[in-house]
């Protein structure tokens, strides 16, 4: 069964409202795009392709002050990333059309320009359940108005000196619709348009213009438009000038647990220095989670899974790293790395001693084969996995105690050196006879811990957790940003992935899956997500 969009779908398919599905993707150019927008994307480009229809990617640039190419470039990038195939269009290679469309109300009565400033229209725009008070503008002379437009274009009039208002009840229950702003001065350089224009349409105008001028059948937003479909509706018939406008679907945005949604703040931590840029691992855009080790397969499998709803809720981000975590689980090599290296020493075999062994790469994947890993009478293990006193039901290495190393041997503790507090050597015995898969010893080990040989290469892991801290009882996000969303280890790994190539993801045995960054000079793998799938345990 499809979602209630697909059910639109069908049914104007069905009656012959329409003929060909055209969806299309339209974001602001003023930051990068991040998780929420994904499932729009997603939705979007699902529905063209199910209908055998397009998926117009359009930039809505109405607004030159917050705009850059740079964010252009990033989002088409970002589309791309995520399967979108299509036409590119911009909202500015239609402003001479929004222009008529404008001069076009106010010839019929229904635009007309006023000098109200943003104080005065709040107090006059009224509340819920009083009325606004209608400017003494409101019925200027048409060709007052007209003459009044010309000199904003013209560049006559100074920024936020005269507006643009439609003309449609001051006593409407929806507040959208109380003579809303359609076009202000704005003398700013557009990174397209440069200089061409001093006025610039709001959205709410813009909006359904651009849509009826790609014959958009379907414009599909979230539910925070739904208030504003009337003012769509009434802009396209009233401007007359499109035989079969379009309509607008409202579905609910994705809000995801302990991750900021809003643009505005996402760009208050890149120029803050708390991330370091928009394609910081820790952020939620796509370029973050690219960077990270998020494939465009999880996100949209994410996107399918949580699926299209007509009300607002917050998704665990389990979910999320749920779909990474399976994806990965079937496909990435394993490997052995030690984040916290603690020397380990096996005292019983000679110096320079070593064995290769013959290591699974990937449980799921027979056709992987395997990797060779080699045994050295110096070795290294986690700092966790040894303890001179050890805690209760403490599985690993401790004095006198006995252990498998991962695919290898059994050792038995014979010693360390340092402190108790702070051991700095640890000295064991290679238990012979005992190599995994020919043990016939008998010796039952209640732990399995990982190790590198001594010929195991430096890298830089970086362990990183959510930018918000689990209290949401604070209104301001930055009282909630986590000071601990990123720590960065000093860690060993095998002697292979020094040759991993940039973005490729690994599952590091007992430690979770990591993904070689794409941007870090050196060898530096992040952490996607870890081996644990709380969401679905919890199901």
């Amino acid at each position: 069964m499809g979602n209630f969009i697909e059910e639109i779908i069908d049914a104007d398919l069905a009656s012959g409202k329409e003929t060909e599905i055209t969806t299309r993707f339209p974001p602001e150019p003023n930051g990068y795009l991040h998780i929420g927008h994904a499932k729009a994307i997603c939705l979007n480009v699902a529905m063209a392709k199910k209908y055998g229809g397009k998926c117009n990617l359009r930039f809505d640039d109405t607004n030159p002050v917050k705009e850059e190419d740079e964010y252009v470039q990033s989002i088409i990038a970002d589309a791309r990333w995520l399967g979108w195939e299509g036409d590119i269009y911009f909202a500015s290679d239609y402003f001479e059309v929004m222009y008529d469309a404008a001069v076009a109300l106010i010839r019929k009565g229904k635009a007309y320009i006023d000098d109200i400033t943003p104080e005065d229209m709040r107090k006059m725009r009224g509340t819920l359940t009083e009325p606004g008070i209608e400017s003494k503008h409101r019925n200027r002379p048409v060709e007052e108005s007209l003459k009044l437009f010309e000199d904003m274009r013209a560049g006559k009039v100074a920024d936020g000196a005269l507006v643009l208002r439609a003309k449609i009840d001051m006593a409407s229950p929806n507040i959208n619709m109380r003579d809303p702003i359609i076009y202000r001065v704005l003398k700013a350089h557009h990174h397209r348009q440069g200089d061409k224009w001093c006025v610039y349409p709001m959205y709410d105008f813009a909006h359904p213009i651009e849509d009826a001028v790609e014959g958009i059948s379907h414009s599909i937003c979230t539910l925070e438009f739904e208030d504003h479909r009337p003012l769509y509706d009434w802009v396209l018939a009233e401007c007359g000038m499109f035989p079969h406008p379009p309509h607008q679907y409202e579905f609910a945005r994705l809000n995801l647990q302990r991750t900021i949604m809003s643009k505005r703040y996402l760009k208050k931590l890149v120029d803050d220095g708390f991330v370091d840029g928009w394609d910081d691992p820790r952020m939620p855009t796509i370029a973050g989670l690219r960077r990270r080790g998020y494939t465009p397969s999880s996100i949209r499998e994410f996107c399918e899974r949580i699926g299209v709803a007509k009300a607002n809720s917050e998704v665990e981000v389990g979910q999320l790293e749920s779909c990474i975590r399976e994806e990965l689980n079937a496909s990435a090599p394993r490997a052995m790395a030690v984040l916290e290296p603690l020397e380990l020493v096996l005292d019983n075999v000679p110096d320079g001693w070593s064995e290769t062994l013959a290591l699974e790469t990937n449980p799921f994947d027979p056709q992987a084969g395997t990797r060779p890993v080699t045994l050295t009478k110096r070795l290294y293990i986690e700092q966790s996995d040894f303890a001179v006193v050890p805690p209760p039901k403490y599985k690993r290495l401790t004095v006198g105690g006995t252990v498998r190393l991962k695919s290898a041997y059994i050792v038995r503790c014979t010693g360390y050196e340092g402190t108790a507090e702070n051991p700095t050597r640890v000295h064991a015995e290679l238990i012979a006879g005992t190599r995994s898969g020919e043990d016939n010893s008998g010796i039952k080990v209640k732990g399995v811990i990982h190790w590198v040989g001594e010929n195991a290469v430096s890298a830089v892991v970086r362990l990183y957790d959510y930018l918000l801290i689990e209290d949401d009882s604070q209104p301001d996000f930055a009282d909630r940003l986590n000071a601990d969303s990123l720590v960065q280890k000093d860690a060993l790994v095998e002697p292979f992935l020094a040759k991993a190539e940039p973005g490729a993801s690994y599952q590091f045995l007992r430690q979770g899956y990591f993904c070689r960054d794409s941007k870090a000079a050196g060898l530096v793998f992040n952490r996607i997500v870890g081996l644990k799938d709380a969401y679905n345990n919890k199901k």
